[in-house]
């Protein structure tokens, strides 16, 4: 059975490879990317990698042929991927993929303000429209971005700004969301079946700054401000409002409103979201934001 992975040279799609390699020959796995280049290491050893792109819709349909499950992550251009899932998701019924699982967000609803959700909402009403069996991995905030994209930043300038109110989160490690990606693709029984892939604890974030201060040794202070001066903020680190493909700046690959949106959807409580999923999946515990700042101690506080 030939399992297929989208943005299979990305972050997550890169480590779902090397964690499915574990499990499963090379050669049953079919690796889409806009840059085969960068994975000609796995075409060496038996892997089918394949150029797809989901702004070029004619070269998705040969690219999924063969595969009979696939992992469709979602695209990188906040705000701009519903007609980029449309492609992919048409062409994998065309090519007669039968399970098609993706990568979505928690919190779901029509009245969620955030950004992402006007993306990830549609996608999940086209796969369910499609014909093919379908699984939703609903994953929280990743801890990832806001310890490593964003911790170095809080802690050179002191202060973490904010305009969550106190709103609460779970954030899970990308790896907790691929460990629990991967457990779909190669078990049995996740047909049709949506789950909240969450960390273990709700925080909100003047509770994980104050994990950040006193683990690493450096004073960051929670400040309060609202939209406007979060739009400030990343206006002044160059940040864009809108997606650009292929940029990052210190480290951070979103927009300004996505995150705004974001922090906005934290604050009204959509995202007070928190389940036992990624143990279900994986037999093992989400792991912890404070566990994630102590194994990074020397990029976050290098002495």
């Amino acid at each position: 059975m030939k399992t297929i992975i989208t943005g299979a040279s990305g972050q997550y799609g890169s480590l779902a490879v090397r964690k499915l390699l574990d499990v499963m020959p090379a050669e049953d796995l079919i690796l889409i990317t806009r840059s085969p280049a960068k994975l000609q290491h796995l075409a060496d050893l038996g892997a089918h990698v394949r150029f797809g792109d989901f702004d070029d819709p004619s070269s998705l349909l040969s690219a999924f042929q063969g595969g009979e499950k696939m992992l469709l992550i979602s695209g990188t251009r906040v705000g701009a991927r519903v007609i980029q899932h449309k492609a992919a998701i048409d062409a994998a019924a065309a090519a007669n993929v039968r399970h098609i699982s993706y990568t979505s967000v928690v919190g779901i609803s029509p009245e969620n303000p955030a950004k992402v959700v006007a993306d990830h909402l549609p996608t999940e009403q086209m796969m369910k429209a499609s014909g093919m069996d379908w699984t939703i991995l609903r994953d929280q905030h990743y801890t990832d971005a806001m310890v490593l994209n964003m911790g170095p930043n809080f802690i050179q300038s002191g202060i973490w700004l904010s305009s969550t109110a106190g709103g609460k989160e779970a954030p899970v490690w990308r790896e907790d969301c691929v460990n629990s990606a991967v457990a779909v693709l190669t078990g049995e029984g996740h047909e049709n079946k949506t789950y909240n892939i969450t960390g273990p604890e709700l925080l909100d974030f003047r509770e994980f700054a104050g994990l950040l201060s006193g683990l690493t040794g450096h004073k960051v202070d929670y400040v309060e401000t609202d939209d406007a001066g979060m739009y400030a903020m990343f206006d002044s680190m160059g940040i864009p409002r809108e997606p650009v493909d292929d940029q990052s700046v210190k480290g951070i690959t979103w927009n300004s409103d996505d995150m705004v949106t974001f922090e906005q959807s934290i604050r009204e409580g959509f995202f007070n979201v928190i389940s036992d999923d990624v143990e279900k999946l994986t037999g093992m515990k989400p792991r912890s934001v404070r566990q994630m700042i102590e194994e990074n101690l020397k990029i976050l506080a290098p002495a």
